[in-house]
């Protein structure tokens, strides 16, 4: 379940070349904090889905809530645990 929803967090992942810095900057919407930032595309997209994962480690520990996504909901994983 935590791989499919970190995958569906990544198809929605919205990118954008920075021309002035010649980067590519991902986020992705709703999750605040969760981005990326490098060279190239492939290379932002490992380190949008590394910030995504560290996210979502913190939150999980911390007891803080994450959006249900794809109705995939982790909350409920984290409650039972």
């Amino acid at each position: 379940m935590l791989i499919e929803y970190i995958e569906e967090c990544m198809k929605i992942a919205h990118y954008e070349i920075i021309e002035d810095e010649n980067a590519f900057w991902g986020e992705i919407p709703g999750l605040q904090g969760v981005w990326g930032k490098a060279k190239t595309l492939e290379e932002c997209r490992y380190a949008l889905k590394e910030t995504l994962e560290e996210w979502i480690i913190f939150r999980l520990k911390n007891n803080l809530e994450l959006p249900v996504i794809a109705e995939i909901d982790l909350n409920r994983l984290a409650v039972a645990a």
